[in-house]
């Protein structure tokens, strides 16, 4: 008799933010959800990513040797970068080219800012060495590699203290050859370096952008193999024998050895996982367009979805040295879903400025010891010690009633910024709540702005625990009609882990003309990136159909300074494939710019491949309000509304026994365990059939 093969059934999802580590297990057979908020411990993050799963194998509800996978994703990375907390980076480039990194780009990102700052490199510039070797920018070798002074240059590394080098070659993308050997003389001589190659990493042409990205990658790479490698051997400790999966800043999922190796792909995943779960949610409820607003305890970001689909962009930009203008960070070139950051977040910390105007953030309280709320030694007012004020909070309830809060820390945080300002402390918790607010429209509606989009052709959908409570009047300054939240809003990024496919981009440079293309040559490009796309999504030991692939291009006009990545027809590719490719191009130009230029030759900069696998498991479903019962109306509190001018008795509605059609009137408050919706005076929520939240602003 054959036996039959058991079938796991829960995928555990687990997202480190900067001040909360959420941890969401899903039950694909019964749809349920069980889900914990811990504090971030930005000490050791797998303690707080440890704690938060025990409590859950500890609860029952979930058997250790029932989880088919682990997802992960974390803004560990980013903060490194930000922080300037990485490894002791050296960097190995040709000779003549030290300073790449230094120089960038001639572009001032403020035109007439004389004191401007530009960010500093990650790699100090006695750190940056030099070793003769060259090619041609075709991949013909000019000077051979000085495999010698290579040596040497890595031991006056070594001696300095570097523990992770980045080799960048000039025109190496053309011509991987003297990277290749620079790299295996490295890993034999110096095995103790964490090592990246920029043919590794960003195999693209432009040298600073690919510098700048190896250089990050090599910075954060001796911590992400850690922190990934001490992670593995805890979860298994637990008995979870499952893939430990990681979420890319692409929205696609890959194995921890890739993640290991270019952790860079890494920085945006925790607000990836964000978009996802909008995209996958709201389109139930939303119709074809959602803004997916999810504002956390540090930041908020925003992404723009058309069609159930989030935008993907081939670039970023990190730890920016003025947070909202682009150019003033770090160039990254990965493929990373679209997403800005628009404001602060819940544990953000408000002050005044020179001239006593109030300001809110950068500067976050984080976790440790996170806003005065919290009884944690905080003593400075945040967004959600002003949020406790307001009364949009319940002491008695926060994170579903696991963390103690101290009203009388937020009062003493208060009191010198109301002595400074003037204002009691309902005017300025008040006053902190609507500066964030308006700070987020602000920037939403300059970044839809940007993409020839109206704001008010879209609803909001938010998530992230300060999402749901900031977001109706976010949605009312941008002029929106609807506000969507979904089901455990609070910790949705960890459940869009679980959404995610595994996927793999690759890159690689041609730079010809049209109609210089050798088709031979463009099609072998092709074929070695999706075959290695293909090894890469094999390893992740997850079982599933053939992968779906899709060939892209960058492409621009002769002349032209930038290129449109460009969706191409299926190949394989031969000369009469010209027409289709130029016109696939032009559909793209004339949909970005209207129309085309006069008649002008075409060039192929770099060709790319996107490999998606679906995860057996991974379509999440909301489990719906179905099973609701009992009386939704929780009680009563005092909370504060503009529309108001003051506190006013406002109904408690409990998320748990709210019914699908159920319809109640604002000002109301929606409790649930990860979050907190508000409803102002002149809106009206309804439950949706999906178990979504709908809130017509009125």
């Amino acid at each position: 008799m054959i036996g039959v093969r058991h079938v796991k059934r829960y995928g555990l999802g687990i997202d480190i933010g900067g001040t909360f580590t959420d941890i969401v297990v899903y039950d694909s057979e019964t749809r349920n959800q069980f889900s914990r908020k811990e504090l971030t411990t930005h000490d050791d993050p797998s303690r707080g990513v440890m704690t938060g799963i025990d409590g859950l194998l500890a609860s029952g509800e979930v058997a250790a040797g029932e989880v088919s996978r682990v997802v992960h994703a974390t803004t560990l990375f980013t903060n490194a970068l930000i922080e300037r907390k990485g490894a002791v980076t050296g960097l190995l480039t040709t000779e003549g080219f030290r300073d790449t990194l230094e120089i960038g780009r001639e572009r001032k990102y403020e035109l007439y800012d004389i004191k401007i700052v530009k960010p500093a490199p990650l790699v100090p510039r006695h750190l940056r060495l030099e070793v003769p070797e060259r090619l041609y920018f075709d991949g013909r070798v000019h000077r051979a590699l000085d495999e010698d002074a290579l040596i040497k240059a890595a031991s006056e590394l070594v001696d300095l203290g570097v523990v992770s080098v980045a080799l960048t070659f000039l025109h190496s993308y053309a011509n991987p050859v003297h990277e290749q050997r620079a790299a295996e003389l490295l890993r034999e001589k110096f095995p103790q370096l964490s090592l990246s190659a920029s043919i590794d990493v960003a195999p693209e042409i432009r040298e600073y952008e690919r510098s700048s990205t190896t250089a990050c990658n090599a910075y954060v790479k001796p911590l992400a193999e850690r922190y990934l490698s001490l992670l593995a051997e805890r979860i298994g400790e637990r008995g979870i024998d499952a893939p430990l999966l990681m979420m890319l800043s692409n929205g696609g999922l890959t194995n921890i050895e890739e993640a290991k190796r270019s952790p860079v792909q890494l920085l945006e995943s925790g607000p990836a996982a964000g978009a996802l779960v909008a995209a996958h949610f709201g389109g139930e409820d939303g119709g074809a367009h959602i803004l997916a607003f999810d504002m956390g305890g540090t930041t908020a970001k925003l992404s723009v979805i058309d069609h159930g689909q989030p935008t993907v962009a081939y670039s970023f930009e990190a730890a920016r040295a003025k947070r909202f203008i682009e150019g003033s960070g770090l160039p990254i070139r990965i493929s990373t879903l679209e997403l800005i950051e628009i404001g602060a977040g819940g544990g953000s910390i408000a002050n005044t400025d020179a001239i006593g105007l109030l300001k809110v953030g950068p500067l976050s309280a984080g976790s440790e010891p996170g806003p005065a709320a919290y009884g944690r030694g905080g003593e400075l007012p945040t967004v959600t010690d002003a949020d406790f004020a307001l009364g949009y909070l319940d002491p008695d309830f926060f994170a579903g009633g696991t963390m103690p809060i101290d009203m009388d820390a937020v009062g003493r945080a208060f009191a010198p910024l109301c002595e400074s300002t003037g204002l009691d402390q309902t005017a300025l918790a008040w006053g902190i709540h609507d500066v964030v607010n308006e700070n987020m429209t602000n920037a939403a509606r300059v970044h839809i702005a940007e993409h020839g989009k109206d704001p008010r052709s879209y609803n909001l959908l938010a998530t992230g625990g300060a999402g749901p409570v900031h977001a109706f009047y976010v949605a009312k300054k941008l002029g929106l009609k609807q506000l969507i939240i979904p089901q455990a809003a609070g910790v949705a990024s960890a459940l869009g882990l679980l959404i995610a496919p595994a996927r793999v981009d690759r890159v690689a440079t041609i730079a010809r003309e049209m109609e210089q293309v050798d088709w031979d040559q463009l099609e072998g490009a092709f074929t070695r990136l999706e075959a290695d796309a293909r090894s890469v999504l094999d390893e992740t030991r997850l079982p599933g159909h053939d992968a779906e692939i899709q060939r892209l291009a960058d492409i621009r006009y002769v002349g032209q300074a930038s290129e449109m990545v460009v969706p191409l027809p299926p190949g394989p590719y031969t000369g009469a494939s010209r027409a289709a490719l130029t016109e696939a191009f032009e559909q793209s130009y004339v949909a970005a710019f209207t129309r085309t230029p006069p008649a002008t030759a075409v060039e192929i900069m770099n060709v790319r491949v996107t490999a998606v696998l679906k995860v057996p498991g991974s379509a999440a479903t909301s489990q719906g309000a179905d099973g609701a019962s009992g009386e939704p109306v929780k009680g009563q509190r005092q909370a504060y509304f503009p529309e108001h001018g003051k506190h006013v008795t406002t109904t408690v509605y409990d998320r748990y026994a709210l019914q699908p059609g159920q319809s109640f009137a604002g000002p109301a408050i929606i409790e649930e365990r990860e979050s907190t919706l508000i409803v102002g005076p002149g809106g009206r929520f309804e439950v949706a059939p999906s178990g979504s939240i709908i809130v017509s602003i009125g």
